[in-house]
């Protein structure tokens, strides 16, 4: 197997006189996989929690938890998704084990044959795709995405499809929201 992306963050900063600088330029500190979802690998690069967010905030990436961004904040990461697996049981089975208890509140459509990573999100979030292809499905249509394209998901019933038999990866920022 290959090895698990590791994204590299550089950070800047302002020293006391004013004048700008790196202040990190490293790994990002919160790299998570999921063991049911071998080669799925989420960098977790930068978190704020405000918005507007002070510029000078400390970091607080390597304290957040779950998928969504903090209230009234925000979130940067960097996924790789693994091809879907062929077998709809494995890709059920494995997309059970990555959202376990993680999207209570998502709906589902009944008696309809919908994508077992379908959830919902009160979020606006920004999906750049980096390389490769994927899918985005709803609950009406679904549309396939390739390096460089840009999908803009406003808390809407989702799920992410990587059909193209290689590796994808796709930036994600993810605003808090609310649903009116």
């Amino acid at each position: 197997m290959a090895e698990a992306l590791v994204v590299r963050r550089v950070v800047a900063g302002r020293r006391a006189d004013g004048t700008s600088c790196i202040e990190q330029d490293g790994p990002t500190p919160s790299i998570r996989t999921v063991a049911a979802r071998p080669g799925y690998v989420v960098n977790n690069i930068w978190a704020t929690v405000a918005a507007p967010s002070p510029v000078d905030a400390p970091d607080t990436i390597a304290t957040h938890q779950g998928v969504s961004p903090p209230r009234g904040g925000s979130v940067l990461r960097i996924i790789e998704y693994p091809p879907d697996p062929v077998d709809p049981a494995e890709l059920a089975r494995q997309l059970g084990g990555m959202f376990a208890g993680m999207f209570e509140d998502a709906h589902r459509l009944q008696g309809k044959d919908v994508h077992p990573g379908m959830h919902t999100t009160e979020t606006v979030d920004y999906a750049i795709v980096l390389d490769g292809e994927i899918t985005a499905i709803l609950d009406d249509g679904e549309t396939v995405l390739h390096k460089g394209d840009v999908f803009i998901q406003r808390g809407t019933n989702h799920a992410w499809s990587n059909r193209s038999g290689k590796p994808c990866r796709v930036a994600f920022v993810l605003i808090d929201g609310r649903f009116t």
